[in-house]
């Protein structure tokens, strides 16, 4: 059966005066939910990597114990389809990443014994017409940068010129998974496809696994675009982040993470100081551009899911609805659960869900909360 989503735009959002809380849909209001609250430590973990047998470093929240699904785990890249690289640093360009990518497959990386930074020329497109799976590890040792001027990868079903799909979104290839690599500056700002300054996703499937986004862009107003790290649009299935750690991110909506009509599962991962900076809300305000919801996270459509497991969201910030996370599912048939979750220091200048701190939820049922801190 199709769906058809709805942007959030079509909502009307009742605010009251900055820095207070609100009630929009008075109609249908339902009561606060209870939080659970729960004793937690954590930090961001330190690393090194050996020069003699490089492994990945962690990225994960050192504190989560959330249970990783079979599905969620990374892919074996011990017979990878292309390396690039020939051992060294110079050998590993933007030219070369570029044409591993297209031609699909496992891909990864030998530059050498050190890290790396490949700034990226272009932004990789992710062809629909190859390899169903697509795997890019980057061993813990590479950075792909935008240089602050570009998005870094781009996954469109929609898009003809990327080869043919089976349909226009909605369906589960190709296939991308990053995992064990470091995504930064990268920047969608001014772009069509709006949001996703480092990962555009629209139909196929994503996911995620240790791996570091730092200080990703995309624009800075709007009242549905979104997600300086990730935008992901029409998605079949979830898209999974695990054992990953998004810093320093700044959009019109969604700091880190984005979507529409798209379900989340977030394992064991660090969303920290990360800026949702437009202003106006969804839909804007009169003589206001709109946006500014969901410092962390923001999700939109009809019947979606958000789980966040063992996963550590502090420090972020919305200057409109959500300073943690904004869900709104139109059609209210959404639900969210926060498990062995930390949430803390995630202001709200405008409006959240009396009793969430941190979090806009307009849903199902109330949000699911389970041996986590809100506060």
């Amino acid at each position: 059966m199709s769906r058809r989503w709805v942007p959030c735009a079509l909502l009307a959002v009742v605010l009251t005066s900055c820095g207070s809380s609100v009630q929009p849909f008075a109609a249908s209001a339902r009561p606060a939910p209870t939080t659970t609250t729960t004793t937690t430590t954590t930090s961001v973990v330190a690393t090194t990597t050996s020069k003699l047998k490089p492994r990945p470093e962690s990225m994960a929240n050192p504190a989560g114990t959330a249970v990783v699904p079979p599905e969620a785990e990374p892919e074996d890249t011990s017979s990878p389809t292309k390396v690039v690289g020939t051992g060294t640093s110079a050998s590993c360009t933007s030219d070369a990443v570029a044409e591993a990518v297209a031609g699909g497959g496992v891909i990864t990386f030998d530059c050498g014994p050190e890290h790396v930074t490949v700034v990226l020329d272009e932004t990789v497109r992710i062809r629909n017409d190859k390899a169903r799976d697509i795997v890019i590890d980057g061993g813990g040792l590479v950075t792909l940068s935008g240089a602050g001027e570009r998005r870094l990868f781009y996954l469109n079903t929609c898009d003809r010129s990327l080869g043919a799909g089976t349909r226009c979104q909605d369906q589960t290839h190709p296939r991308l998974t990053l995992q064990n690599l470091t995504l930064a500056d990268g920047n969608a700002t001014g772009e069509t496809e709006e949001g996703g300054g480092a990962v555009y996703a629209r139909g196929g499937s994503l996911k995620v696994v240790n791996s570091r986004f730092l200080r990703n862009r995309c624009d800075q107003d709007g009242p549905d675009l979104g997600g300086a790290a990730i935008r992901a649009f029409g998605q079949k299935e979830p898209v999974y982040v695990v054992g990953s750690t998004f810093q320093n991110g700044e959009c019109s909506n969604g700091g880190a993470l984005s979507s529409i009509g798209t379900s989340w599962v977030v394992l064991n991962s660090v969303l920290k100081n990360n800026k949702a900076i437009g202003r106006g809300a969804n839909p804007a305000r009169d003589g206001e551009p709109g946006g500014g919801s969901g410092g962390a996270l923001y999700a939109d459509g009809n019947e979606f899911t958000v789980k966040i497991a063992g996963t550590l969201i502090e420090d972020n910030h919305a200057n409109e609805g959500g300073g943690a996370i904004f869900f709104v599912s139109n059609d209210r048939s959404g639900t969210m659960v926060v498990e062995g979750s930390t949430l803390r220091r995630n202001p709200s200048d405008g409006f959240e869900t009396p009793g969430l701190k941190g979090i806009f939820f307009l849903g199902a049922t109330e949000v699911t909360i389970t041996g986590s801190t809100i506060e």
